[in-house]
């Protein structure tokens, strides 16, 4: 029995040190671009261990490498990013000649298609799930980026913010980290500018409230989705549960106020910017007197 047990530990051993150099291979091949030596490793790693989690990653990220495209253009107008000023015999700019970055639709599925297999088998990974999330958001996708947030926000609520990483490793201040990367999500989403993803917004805070009901933020990203198409009150209505949670919180408060302000309600919109008063920073401080003489004015 003895002597089984340690033929065990010595293959396990070695499967996982031949799964490193292959992890160790992938990200070689990877920066320097060699896609031929990037297919031969992860067929070889799937070969040998088709159950290693980083598997799907590298997967993945061949894939959303191979799905980039750039094309060369020329335009009359200067484009976006890096491009290069064209001059005629007069020295005068006759063009420019930048660069489109697209992404193959059916790389990226190939793509998605792995991921969805690791996300499966290893639900727990939170790196999978905001790789996807991120190539969504990176290709526009919101409806897509908004979905799987949702159902991230879903599986926390089950294995209660014990997320793992890169090599299975346990990820520190799960839950912290968690509700601050989702932030940085719903402000990606109220970036674009697209007054039609305000509904993108109030889903995700929506569903992230259902679970974490004193999540401050996202009390205050439902209101922004609110405030922004004129429904004061549905807007007010959750920066007042803030400050319930947090009654010393000057943003909420500058926040009601500038509500109340929208709304046309000047008294309680000085109420609050004299509460933002109260607790606020300098620069608050600052704002909010100037608010005050304004609507006393």
């Amino acid at each position: 029995m003895r002597k089984k047990v340690s033929v065990f530990i010595v293959m396990v051993f070695t499967q996982l040190m031949v799964g490193q150099n292959h992890h160790t291979d992938f990200k070689k091949y990877f920066q320097e671009n060699d896609t031929l030596n990037l297919v031969r490793v992860l067929q070889e790693w799937e070969n040998f261990n088709p159950n290693d989690a980083e598997l799907y990653t590298s997967y993945f990220n061949y894939h959303v490498k191979i799905a980039k495209q750039e094309t060369i253009r020329l335009t009359s107008e200067q484009p976006n990013g890096n491009a290069l000023e064209l001059k005629d015999s007069l020295n005068q700019t006759a063009g420019y000649l930048g660069s489109d970055i697209y992404y193959s639709e059916s790389d990226l599925n190939k793509g998605f298609t792995k991921i969805d297999e690791g996300i499966k088998r290893f639900p727990d990974r939170l790196d999978m799930r905001f790789g996807k999330i991120y190539v969504l958001g990176l290709v526009s996708n919101w409806d897509e980026f908004t979905t799987e947030i949702i159902k991230t926000i879903k599986h926390s609520a089950t294995n209660k913010n014990e997320w793992t990483w890169t090599n299975n490793e346990k990820h520190n201040n799960g839950k912290e980290f968690f509700l601050s990367s989702l932030q940085n999500y719903q402000v990606q989403l109220y970036n674009t500018g697209d007054d039609k993803l305000l509904v993108n917004m109030r889903d995700i805070a929506n569903e992230i409230l259902n679970y974490y009901p004193e999540n401050i933020e996202s009390l205050s990203n439902l209101s922004i989705t609110y405030l922004l198409v004129g429904e004061y009150d549905k807007g007010i209505e959750p920066l007042l549960k803030a400050e319930k949670i947090n009654p010393k919180d000057f943003i909420i408060l500058n926040n009601i106020a500038h509500g109340y302000k929208l709304k046309g309600d000047l008294k309680k919109a000085i109420k609050y910017y004299e509460k933002t008063i109260e607790f606020g920073d300098e620069q608050a401080k600052k704002s909010a007197k100037q608010q005050i003489d304004m609507l006393k004015n």
